[in-house]
């Protein structure tokens, strides 16, 4: 489902070029629950974008839900972020002044190909109660981010990370803002996903996360082991 053969990545700072990844290789099945730890800066952020399409600017092959990468156009790029892969981030990244359905709808306004081209508000509304009912937030649906507690937010990104039912989902340190129980929640999710069969790819340094994930790798010097 992923599959990253030499993948190099390098920023300028200064006059100097930093290597952040050298010559990693990543392969995942599906219905893998992966935890990629690493100290902060060693470049886990890094490698979720370039998997999810966010990162073009690198060297290597990435092959991820059978596209290959590199030969994406722009538009094809978007195209493929908005169907083929969901992203949750930290920090949720949810619209404050839309309820939990109005934000598990965005991806549904944006696509430009695949099921959800051209459906109406409708059918859109009712997918995304379906993905809120998945996160078990079926009742809070019409509450704003405002209203619900961290752990209820992080769920309402994580059914709209679910919403275009991508291939894999890939999460930056998902629980780094949520307290034990509300962590174990999310956690208990992602496992739920990979048992169905999605592929999940989570960057943390948490161990609650990797003593949940079917396989941990260590991100260090550029390279997984």
């Amino acid at each position: 489902m992923i599959s990253l053969r030499g993948i190099r990545k390098t920023f300028r700072d200064g006059g100097s070029e930093q290597v952040v990844l050298d010559g990693l290789d990543l392969e995942t099945r599906p219905g893998e629950l992966v935890a990629v730890v690493g100290q902060s800066g060693s470049g886990k952020s890094t490698l979720l974008y370039i998997v999810g399409g966010l990162d073009g600017d690198f060297e290597g092959e990435a092959v991820v839900a059978g596209r290959s990468l590199r030969t994406l156009s722009p538009a094809d790029r978007a195209a493929f972020r908005n169907g083929a892969v969901g992203f949750v981030f930290q920090a949720f990244n949810l619209l404050p002044a839309l309820s939990a359905v109005e934000n598990v709808m965005l991806p549904g306004h944006f696509a430009r190909g695949g099921a959800r081209a051209g459906r109406s508000l409708a059918a859109l509304r009712s997918e995304a109660l379906a993905a809120l009912d998945r996160v078990g937030l079926g009742d809070r649906a019409h509450k704003r981010p405002g209203m619900l507690s961290g752990g209820e937010r992080q769920r309402v990104a994580i059914a709209r990370a679910l919403f275009a039912r991508p291939q894999v989902l890939l999460a930056d340190e998902p629980t780094g803002n949520l307290d034990a129980v509300s962590g174990a929640t999310v956690i208990d999710l992602f496992r739920g996903m990979a048992r169905d069969g999605l592929t999940v790819l989570v960057v943390t340094h948490e161990e609650r996360v990797s003593e949940a994930a079917t396989r941990v790798l260590h991100l260090a010097g550029g390279r997984l082991r």
